[in-house]
């Protein structure tokens, strides 16, 4: 089934076959779970107190919560019960004189931070992200490090400062070098970029010292969300030896407000790219890609479209990987690709890599031009995927827009 008794603008993408997930307020509505189709969205909360999802969750309470969490911890079997019943709800006309009082206009509903952030990991995934940051950061050396195709790595964020599509970025301060070579200053960034990733998000918990195989995947995520992770370049340079990203990373990450459910990713599968050396048996099993095509749009002007089809490392591996020392699973945790960059300049998913580290600027439709990010710019990522008979499934966007402290 694809079409819905309901409009749905093809260009959305948030049609019948997608129901992307999130939470939806306005003065009138406390905040609740919703669906959105077309510029609609289904309050579950509201639709469950009418009795239209009785057969579809064993606790109502899983769907009348002000976030996603409990329905993100009852796992896989009530996912799909769920979504088949939303689907059936807006896509039998039978349904429409109970369904269409219910139904909120997206354009006037809130949407905050659908669920509570548990712990948050960030990967470098991409191989051609990871090779021009290797020529641009150790131009005389190899560009991967030993240990990039053995393993998918990763560094632990922080999950307080995960804010949803909208929230203003402020400028971060901390120490950089000016000149090589110089005393260190304290004071805000003067190269703040963005990172264009797609995230997924934990649904069913693991106890301490269990690992997940690659082939459990989907037994414990319940889909995918966009995210921007800002990176201030100049801290992060200074602070990173020998430990790796911290306050150049940790002052924000931003999600998309919808969860693109994985049962709707089903046609965007693909092969992943060839890996040699073989991985270790752990990062061995039935995985696979999926293949988005992303779009990175700076003050009006879009400046990249990063494929999502080539990342290296796939999202079930990574998983397995994250858990492959015993570390536990909790719901809501979030786990992020790392920059997608594609093997074209006009495929790289970070400034770093668009203006080769400041020394090729952008130039953007308004006339300016932009090597990293300046204050009252605005960042906004897309992205879209295959979805049955040929439609696309849309995932909302991530926005941004930077101010000064």
């Amino acid at each position: 089934m694809t079409d819905s008794w309901l409009d749905t603008p093809e260009h959305l993408g948030f049609g019948l076959d997608n129901l992307p997930y999130g939470v939806v307020a306005d003065g009138q509505t406390p905040p609740q779970p919703a669906v959105a189709i077309g510029t609609h969205a289904l309050p579950l909360g509201a639709a469950t107190e009418a009795g239209l999802f009785d057969t579809a969750v064993p606790d109502p309470g899983i769907l009348t919560t002000p976030n996603l969490d409990r329905l993100l911890a009852a796992g896989p079997a009530v996912w799909s019960s769920v979504r088949a019943r939303a689907t059936e709800l807006l896509g039998n006309r039978a349904n429409a004189g109970a369904v269409r009082p219910l139904l909120l206009p997206l354009p006037r509903m809130a949407t905050p931070l659908p669920f509570t952030v548990a712990d948050y990991v960030d990967f470098y995934s991409s191989r051609d992200h990871a090779e021009n940051l290797g020529r641009i950061l150790r131009p005389n050396s190899e560009p991967l490090l030993p240990n990039w195709t053995h393993l998918p790595i990763g560094y632990h964020g922080r999950s307080g400062t995960i804010v949803v599509s909208g929230t203003p970025i402020t400028r971060p301060h901390g120490q950089r070098v000016p000149t090589p070579g110089a005393e260190p200053v304290f004071g805000p960034t003067i190269r703040l970029d963005i990172e264009a990733e797609v995230g997924f998000v934990v649904g069913v918990p693991t106890r301490l010292g269990q690992s997940v195989s690659v082939d459990e995947f989907s037994d414990h995520v319940f889909g995918a969300v966009l995210v921007n992770d800002w990176s201030a370049r100049d801290i992060q340079a200074w602070e990173y030896q020998p430990l790796g990203p911290f306050l150049g990373k940790s002052f924000a990450t931003s999600v998309s407000p919808w969860i693109v459910p994985l049962d709707a990713l089903a046609e965007a599968r693909v092969a992943p790219p060839p890996q040699n050396p073989a991985p270790l048996p752990h990062l061995l099993g039935d995985h696979w890609g999926y293949n988005l095509t992303l779009q990175v749009e700076l003050n009006g002007t879009v400046v990249s479209r990063p494929p999502f089809a080539g990342l290296y490392w796939t999202p079930a591996q990574q998983l397995a990987h994250l858990t492959s020392n015993g570390a536990s699973l909790r719901t809501g945790d979030l786990y992020a690709s790392g920059t997608v960059s594609g093997p074209d300049p006009t495929q790289r998913g970070s400034l770093i890599e668009l203006t080769w580290n400041g020394t090729e600027p952008l130039h953007l439709a308004d006339g300016s031009t932009r090597t990293f990010l300046a204050d009252g710019d605005t960042v906004v990522l897309t992205a879209t995927a295959p979805g049955r008979g040929g439609t696309r499934i849309g995932f909302g966007a991530v926005t941004g827009t930077i101010q000064s402290r």
